[in-house]
């Protein structure tokens, strides 16, 4: 792992990273001592940390409340700023409605699925019904072929999702690294999936330290075993972080 340095800016992802993933998001939940480790790396690092995540800043902000942190949410197609600008695109949210109208239908013919609608962005889980990982992703692939270009399809671990196109988490920390307070410092981003991917090629690009979580194929250089072990490396970052 990267030696410590104090002028770290960090970005990180929630489930599977911060947080252990359970079988449903709904099912997640945060303890104590997660929001107490998240609400001391953001004043050690002087404000320069955001949780980049797959769930909309709604659901961010239930799970960590009371704070309401940077963040960038639903893959990077919405964005909160340090000083609480929200920043959103200007996209019509009745392209998404319309594809989602046969994801619906299919999760709703078969048992373990869970089809889930964040806003900007819908997603279709398939962690309790494995064997219908192919037909998933078919299904949703099939519904961003109808929607055409403005949408585009996010693969995870056991999810399928659609988005509009041209928004991802690598974009959402280049924007971050342009303001103040992440602006001059070292960019750190830890992540578990393939929707990570993007940040850790931009996190590579800028002279900083992407920190793949857990196993499977990764552009990161530097990898911790488990949530368990990503919260106890940022922890000691804080006691020896300088």
């Amino acid at each position: 792992m990267p030696p410590f340095q104090r002028n770290w800016a960090f970005f990180l992802d929630i489930d599977g990273t911060l947080l252990d993933i359970a079988a449903t998001p709904k099912a997640v939940h945060t303890a104590k001592a997660d929001c107490r480790l998240v609400a001391a790396l953001y004043d050690k690092a002087d404000g320069a940390l955001a949780l980049v995540s797959g769930r909309s800043l709604k659901m961010i902000d239930q799970l960590f409340s009371p704070m309401r942190l940077p963040a960038a949410g639903q893959h990077g197609v919405e964005r909160r700023d340090s000083r609480g600008r929200v920043h959103r695109p200007s996209f019509s949210t009745e392209v998404l409605e319309r594809a989602a109208e046969q994801i619906r239908e299919f999760a709703a013919r078969h048992s373990g699925l869970v089809f889930e609608e964040k806003g900007y962005s819908m997603a279709l889980h398939y962690r309790l019904a494995p064997h219908l990982a192919g037909a998933a992703n078919a299904v949703v692939r099939e519904a961003a072929r109808a929607a055409g270009e403005k949408v585009e399809v996010q693969r995870g671990k056991m999810v399928a999702e659609l988005k509009p196109s041209g928004h991802d988490k690598g974009r959402a920390i280049e924007a971050f690294m342009r303001e103040k307070p992440f602006a001059g410092r070292v960019p750190v981003f830890l992540g578990d999936d393939l929707t990570d991917e993007h940040g850790f090629r931009v996190i590579d690009r800028m002279g900083g330290h992407a920190i793949k979580v857990g196993p499977g194929a990764t552009v990161a250089r530097w990898r911790v075993a488990n949530p368990a072990a990503a919260r106890a490396w940022l922890a000691n970052w804080l006691e020896n972080g300088g």
